[in-house]
C-alpha cells in the first residue's frame, strides 16, 4: 500500500512462499538487481550449463539474507530433498541441484526465477500489517509469478483486485 514508510518495500509485490504461527517468508517478484543475470550468476558459481540460459536478471527476493539465493519456480521440477511446493504447481528450491536443473536441457523447469534474499515477518507479524491494511492481498497467476513485466506487476495485482492505483490512499483506517 502506498505509505508503507520502508522504501524497500514501496510498490512491491510478494508472494508469499511459507506461513506457519512461527513466521511468514515470501519472494519479492517485482524488484531485478541491476546488471545481474541468472546466466552470468550461473557462470559465476561455475554451473555448466547444455544449454543456452535464458538472459533472465536475477531478482532481489528481500532484505534478509540478500547472499542466499532462491529459486521459485514450476512444479515439473521437484527434489524431494531440496525442494518445497509452495502451492499447486509452484516450488520453491535453494539449494545447488535447481540451478543445475535450470541449465539443463531435459530437467529445466517450465519457469523459473532465480532471487537473492527473502522478505520474513516474525510470529503474528504479517497478521498484523494485515490488519493494519499494509499490504492488500490477491490470488496469483503465472504472469505475476514469471512475467517478465517487472514495472507492471504492482498495477497488474492491483488490477486483479478491480483497484487501480489512483485509487489507494497512504491513509489506512477502518469503517
Amino acid at each position: 500500500m502506498p505509505g508503507i514508510g520502508d522504501p524497500r518495500f514501496e510498490r512491491a509485490v510478494i508472494y508469499i512462499c511459507g506461513h506457519t504461527a512461527d513466521h511468514a517468508y515470501g519472494l519479492v517478484l517485482n524488484r531485478p538487481v541491476d546488471g545481474l543475470t541468472t546466466p552470468g550468476l550461473l557462470q559465476k558459481l561455475g554451473v555448466e550449463s547444455g544449454i543456452e540460459v535464458p538472459p533472465d536478471p536475477v531478482m532481489y527476493g528481500g532484505p534478509v539474507e540478500r547472499e542466499r539465493g532462491f529459486v521459485l519456480h514450476t512444479a515439473d521440477y521437484l527434489n524431494s530433498e531440496s525442494s518445497t511446493l509452495v502451492d499447486e504447481g509452484v516450488a520453491l528450491t535453494g539449494t545447488r541441484d535447481i540451478l543445475e536443473a535450470m541449465a539443463s536441457h531435459n530437467r529445466r523447469p517450465r519457469h523459473a526465477f532465480l532471487a537473492l534474499g527473502y522478505s520474513g515477518w516474525g510470529a503474528g507479524q504479517l497478521e498484523q500489517e494485515l490488519q493494519q491494511n499494509v499490504w492488500l492481498t490477491c490470488d496469483p497467476d503465472e504472469a505475476l509469478l514469471f512475467g517478465h513485466d517487472y514495472d507492471h506487476k504492482w498495477s497488474m495485482a492491483l488490477n486483479r483486485l478491480g483497484i487501480e492505483a489512483h485509487q489507494l490512499s497512504g491513509d489506512a483506517g477502518r469503517a
